[in-house]
């Protein structure tokens, strides 16, 4: 063990031994006096462990596995005591090793006898101690075979799609619950998730659909121009924003923008137990909480579809009318002439079921957050993703059962 008999010496000694020696070989000494010690000595059954010097962010410090490997010797001890009254300064360089030796010693059965540390080292172990270590902290890589690894994922797979259903299925029961007046169901804040998800969202809308409908316009005029068939770029425009991209934009720009406004809200509502003191009020978490808010946003898609396919027309039009020769009246004809009613339904019936998507997804991973703010950051990018898979599938499901049935 390291002394500190160097740190007691008197003004006269000290001044005697600075005659004998160079300040920087009287600094490196009392440096390498002053440095962190730990040992132990073991009488009775008792382990009498001794800390001792500066535990400082130091590179000197020594470890305390000699004594760990005392305690996990056969003739282990029945008790452990700490000395620390000659500790001068520490850090968590100590805790650290405090704690092994506290583990090893709580493993093993061995009294503990903390009174000889520090008060700010008890508050520590005992902050240390507070929670314990989950089994699944330290996960490791795991090694598949090809076979296990998509056996596991069609698992999770399952396990997914039956918490979309039994949170559909309880959605349903909240609607009746409310339909019968035994939930509560708060119209301000339809009204107010309505003007979130509608007027809110024109501006990007207005932006996005429009360019699409320059794109749209530009892409076409390249191979109609080769035929002088300009004027059919108001058929193309007006068709692809009517059935398809106008119903495609707006889910997207929804997905990014309320989905996951929906997902970060309620998820940070869970990790802040606002969710549990709803319950504990008799106040149904998804009939008060998701409910407006799905249904506002299911009422104001068709609306904001109808909004893009116009703003796209409008895109295409400046296109057609500023770079050929295409007049206003010719563009406006041709645009009337090649949308029909069923085209304008398809589009909105494609646009309303985004809707039911986005608010799901949004509303699902929001429920299902756990844990801290880096919870609500991932059921938010979470949201998104499946919102987005659920559109295009949709999208896919529904263009062919359109072009089946030869509407």
């Amino acid at each position: 063990m390291t002394s500190l008999w160097f740190y007691r010496l008197s003004n006269d000694e000290r001044a005697i031994r600075l005659q004998n020696k160079n300040i920087g070989e009287f600094v490196t000494e009392l440096v390498k006096q002053a440095a962190g010690s730990i040992d132990a000595e073991f009488r009775d059954s008792v382990l009498r462990i001794r800390i001792a010097g500066d535990w400082g962010w130091r590179e000197d410090l020594p470890s305390a596995d000699p004594i760990l490997a005392a305690l996990a010797a056969e003739t282990a001890p029945s008790r452990v005591e700490f000395d620390a009254a000659a500790l001068h300064h520490w850090s968590s360089l100590l805790m650290v090793e405090l704690i092994k030796l506290v583990n090893a010693a709580q493993a093993r059965g061995v009294a503990l006898d903390l009174a000889g540390l520090p008060d700010g080292v008890h508050g520590l172990l005992r902050l240390a101690q507070a929670v314990p270590e989950r089994s699944d902290a330290l996960r490791q890589g795991e090694r598949l075979s090809l076979r296990e690894w998509i056996w596991r994922q069609c698992d999770q797979g399952g396990q997914h799609l039956l918490e979309i259903v039994r949170f559909i299925g309880e959605l349903a029961l909240s609607l009746l619950a409310v339909k019968r007046g035994e939930a509560s169901f708060r119209w301000s804040d339809f009204w107010l998730y309505a003007q979130e998800c509608g007027p809110a969202a024109l501006p990007i809308i207005s932006l996005l659909s429009l360019l699409v409908g320059l794109i749209l316009a530009f892409v076409g005029a390249l191979e109609l121009s080769l035929f002088g068939a300009e004027i059919y770029i108001a058929n193309l425009v007006s068709l692809g924003m009517t059935r398809e991209m106008g119903g495609l934009m707006t889910a997207i720009i929804m997905s990014g923008r309320t989905g996951a406004a929906f997902a970060a809200q309620l998820g940070t509502m869970q990790v802040n137990n606002e969710i549990d003191a709803l319950k504990t009020m008799n106040l149904p978490p998804l009939a008060f909480l998701v409910l407006p808010r799905m249904l506002a946003l299911i009422v104001t898609m068709p609306l904001l579809c109808l909004y893009s396919d116009l703003m796209g027309v409008v895109g295409g039009g400046l296109v057609s009318i500023s770079l050929f020769d295409v007049s206003l009246q010719e563009y406006l004809d041709r645009a009337s002439k090649a949308v029909h009613l069923a085209d304008l339904g398809v589009g909105l019936v494609k646009c309303t079921v985004f809707g039911i998507l986005i608010a799901l997804a949004g509303c699902l991973r929001g429920m299902q957050c756990r844990g801290s703010a880096a919870a609500v950051g991932a059921a938010a990018t979470s949201a998104v993703v499946t919102c987005l898979v659920f559109i295009v599938l949709s999208d896919s499901v529904m263009t062919i059962i359109c072009n089946r049935l030869h509407i």
